[in-house]
């Protein structure tokens, strides 16, 4: 048996936000009992103990314990110690800012930087290659540079305050209506 039935009762709303941040971590391709965990702990009034975890969620030890791993790498909980405990305890992560920049950091890591070797790696064999079709070279150079703007601009993001990151995001719209007016492609 690798889940455990019995769980503590939790909140409506903290239940409900946790099972909602499960899926969208499931649906980005992060293990839902992982996202799950983070979403507990982002809203627990302190630091928990794996058990605690596996309590309260009804999971597995054993299946806490590899998340909690997962969720130290991507450094979105932290070990606490707690004195006269020599259990772990664990807390996320609160500031969401921070928490966004992170994910976002790890899933540049993970999918956008090796995007960008492969792409790389087809524009040069399909610049030696006289076999290659001129449209397919001319899209894989296209993706690549749409790929390596989207890498640049990123690390832009990552430099820029954050009030002042906020203040952009709210702009929105009124930052297109300050740019020249071109013919649109």
């Amino acid at each position: 048996m690798t889940e455990i039935t019995e769980k503590k009762k939790l909140p409506a709303a903290v239940e409900r936000f946790i099972l909602h941040w499960g899926d969208m971590g499931d649906e980005w391709g992060v293990n839902r009992s992982v996202s799950q965990i983070h979403g507990l702990l982002y809203l627990a009034e302190g630091p928990m103990t794996a058990e605690d975890i596996a309590d309260t969620l009804g999971m597995a030890r054993s299946n806490v314990s590899n998340s909690l791993k997962e969720l130290l790498a991507w450094n979105l909980i932290r070990r606490v110690p707690i004195l006269g405990d020599r259990r772990d305890h664990y807390e996320a992560e609160t500031d969401i800012w921070e928490v966004a920049a992170r994910i976002a950091a790890r899933r540049k890591e993970r999918e956008l930087d090796p995007a960008i070797t492969a792409l790389r790696a087809c524009v040069s064999d399909a610049a030696g290659d006289p076999t290659i079709n001129p449209v397919a070279a001319k899209r894989l150079k296209e993706m690549l540079a749409f790929t390596e703007l989207a890498d640049h601009w990123f690390m832009q993001m990552l430099k820029v305050p954050r009030p002042r990151l906020v203040a952009l995001m709210r702009l929105g719209e009124k930052i297109v209506s300050l740019l020249p007016l071109g013919k649109a492609k």
